[in-house]
């Protein structure tokens, strides 16, 4: 299979730049702002909302009993903090169109 080309943070402020007619400087300042906004809103908040995009979200994950895989043996998982992406309903749908569902056949 052939490698995926990514976008890299250059590529990015380039587009941006051109898109909106702006220096690539202050592009790449803004995305470092907002980088730095969203770190400091989901630690303070627990959510910052990218409107359009979706939500950086804090959760809580309780301790819980686990396997080791290469013994079978449990092991004890503690409680911790993690950051999930929430993807919004609209972007999703666009980049993965929902299935339409059959009509139910008629008897």
């Amino acid at each position: 299979m052939a490698e995926v080309k990514r976008m890299t943070q250059t590529a990015i402020v380039k587009e941006l730049a051109e898109t909106t007619a702006t220096n690539s400087r202050v592009v790449k300042h803004f995305m470092e702002s907002l980088a730095e906004l969203a770190v400091r809103e989901t630690k303070k908040n627990g959510v910052f909302i990218l409107p359009g995009i979706g939500r950086l979200v804090r959760a809580d994950r309780k301790a819980r009993t686990g396997r080791n895989p290469a013994t079978g043996e449990a092991i004890k998982i503690p409680a911790k903090k993690v950051v999930k992406f929430r993807v919004a309903k609209s972007v999703k749908d666009a980049i993965v169109p929902p299935k339409k569902e059959k009509a139910p056949a008629k008897q």
